[in-house]
């Protein structure tokens, strides 16, 4: 800004908005001076850059208040995690389809987690067929980001809101 521009020529857009062309840097300057306020560069790739008279002070404030309102608007979305085991009753399978739903409404991704216990090893079809149901009841509010696979003796499927 101001005296820190170090080219000859400068493409000027004054305190009103209005292009005025190509200018003169230390023209461009006299002109804010005159008027009270900074010579601001806002294209500096630009061939000449482009300038602009404004308030500086001003312009830094409005410019941090846009950047703090889109960090507000911006959701951060979380990874949820359910477990479930192969033998899981009918209800308490409910009790957690409710809670993935509610996971994916407000627009979290869902990880789904089988364990595998003893047993329960020799039968993984078992945890397959419940999280291709899983899969099934949520179709509607959900697209498959991870499809299901062993890690261990877990095996893992993760949804993600459509």
């Amino acid at each position: 800004m101001n005296t820190e521009i170090g080219v000859p020529t400068v493409r000027l857009i004054d305190h009103l908005g209005e292009n005025r062309g190509v200018v003169a840097t230390r023209e461009a300057l006299q002109m804010a001076y005159d008027v009270g306020l900074d010579l601001v560069e806002i294209s500096p790739t630009a061939s000449p850059p482009v300038c602009k008279i404004l308030d500086f002070g001003r312009f830094k404030y409005e410019s941090q208040k846009k950047a703090a309102e889109a960090r507000k608007k911006q959701k951060v979305i979380e990874i949820k995690e359910i477990k479930l085991r192969p033998g899981i009753d009918g209800h308490d399978l409910d009790v957690k389809m409710r809670a993935m739903r509610s996971f994916l409404e407000e627009g979290d991704k869902v990880k789904v987690t089988m364990r595998f216990r003893g047993r329960e090893f020799a039968h993984q079809d078992l945890g397959m067929k419940l999280l291709d149901k899983v899969r099934e009841d949520l179709i509607e509010l959900s697209k498959v980001e991870q499809f299901p696979r062993m890690e261990g003796r877990q095996m893992i499927m993760v949804l993600a809101s459509k």
